[in-house]
């Protein structure tokens, strides 16, 4: 006879509901779409049609000028040519196809506080150019909930939304950033201000979606002890997109010297795996920030820049953090050469192990479904990223993308 019978079996289901409504609600994971590896923030009044192609041609000039070969590249940011040669042309075709993935424009630190006439008319014009754009993910970075910047991020909010309204359907991958969060009834009045749009022009409920910006020590842990992040999660009723470290405020915040600030400072790496903890399992994701050095100056001035950010990149997406801030054109070629080469260095060892999980064959490394999970989605961000070829991904994996994404919903089991 069994001790544990059917009534203590209901009683554990009982017992257990809550639980299981959040495992398969909140808790339900990535949701398999593709993430941009950067996010690119123009400023309102810099903003015109041709914004996209100004940044394309700035990448390819610190190329030509400072980086023309692969062997040049290479030395600038202090790898080896032969990892170097194979991925050259990559990274020219990537920037003229596609110079940025995710474009925000922006009326926040990069725009400054201007009279609501002026904000308003740069408003218009950014309008005006937004069916020009191509990237494949659009924003903007709204002024933040603070007292003094109120009234006016929630008329920019209601203004745009309204405006991109009128030019036709509401844009899948438009996604707003509300920046300096410390608490969390700011985002509740942002929730109650995107109920109030979506009623206003009739759309569905939830489409209107945000990011949250943490530049504030107060968003990582309140005055109550507990983390703000967590909290902020459940207060969005299921609107938010990422969270998006602040370098520079996050880091002013923290007290760090101007000197100092930069995204692999102790406090920066405090922050961010905090995130990581509380955004693990759910649909939130993470972006890096930014750094202000630009490569621009002598060659050599540029060379040390690139080999900066190149390397700020790259330790970004060792700890996964796969997308981050870029300021400026001439960011875009060490942003892509360091996806490149991270999607492709691991690239046979990831799809031996990918293939000897799916095939469930003998092999050195036992993977649980939740390494599969994370295996899957290294081909797809390596494919959305232009590091991998769709063709590549079949023949390393006996998988298309669509069989890849299906793993990936399904949390890394074979069905």
């Amino acid at each position: 006879m069994s001790t544990l019978d059917s009534s203590f079996s209901a009683h554990a289901d009982k017992h257990l509901s809550n639980v299981d409504s959040q495992l398969a609600n909140k808790y339900r994971g990535d949701f398999g779409g593709r993430q941009p590896i950067h996010t690119c923030y123009i400023p309102a009044d810099k903003l015109h049609k041709g914004s996209e192609t100004e940044w394309q041609e700035l990448a390819l000039s610190v190329l030509k000028d400072h980086a023309p070969d692969a062997k040049t590249l290479a030395k600038a940011v202090g790898l080896d040519v032969a990892v170097v040669a194979p991925i050259y042309d990559k990274v020219v075709a990537k920037i003229k196809r596609e110079p940025i993935e995710d474009l925000r424009i922006d009326f926040e630190d990069g725009y400054g506080r201007r009279g609501d006439a002026e904000e308003e008319k740069h408003l218009q014009l950014a309008l005006e150019a937004f069916p020009n754009l191509t990237a494949p993910f659009t924003g903007i970075r709204m002024k933040s909930m603070e007292s003094v910047t109120r009234a006016r991020a929630l008329k920019t909010l209601d203004q745009f939304v309204s405006g991109i309204v009128k030019l036709g359907a509401y844009p899948k991958n438009f996604v707003i950033t509300l920046p300096k969060v410390t608490f969390v009834e700011q985002v509740e009045v942002m929730v109650m201000a995107c109920e109030a749009l979506e009623k206003a022009h009739n759309l569905a409920a939830g489409t209107i979606r945000f990011e949250i910006q943490i530049e504030t020590t107060q968003s990582i842990f309140g005055p109550d002890g507990q983390a703000t992040a967590a909290k902020m999660i459940d207060a969005t009723k299921g609107r938010l997109t990422a969270f998006h470290y602040g370098t520079y405020d996050y880091s002013a915040a923290a007290g760090v010297s101007a000197a100092y600030q930069t995204l692999d400072h102790p406090a920066a790496d405090y922050a961010k795996q905090l995130l990581q903890v509380v955004a693990a399992g759910t649909t939130v994701r993470l972006s890096d920030g930014s750094t202000n050095i630009l490569p621009v100056g002598t060659t050599d001035q540029v060379h040390a820049a690139m080999a900066n950010h190149y390397r700020l990149v790259r330790r970004s997406l060792e700890r996964g953090l796969y997308q981050g801030w870029d300021l400026h054109g001439t960011h875009l070629p060490t942003r892509v050469l360091a996806n490149i080469i991270f999607y492709r260095e691991g690239l046979q060892s990831a799809s031996n192990r990918l293939r000897t999980y799916l095939d469930r064959a003998e092999s050195g490394t036992m993977d649980e479904p939740a390494t599969a999970l994370v295996l899957a989605n290294y081909f797809l961000r390596g494919l959305d990223a232009g590091a991998i070829e769709a063709d590549e991904i079949k023949s390393l994996t006996n998988q298309d993308e669509q069989g890849l994404r299906a793993l990936v919903l399904r949390k890394g089991q074979i069905s």
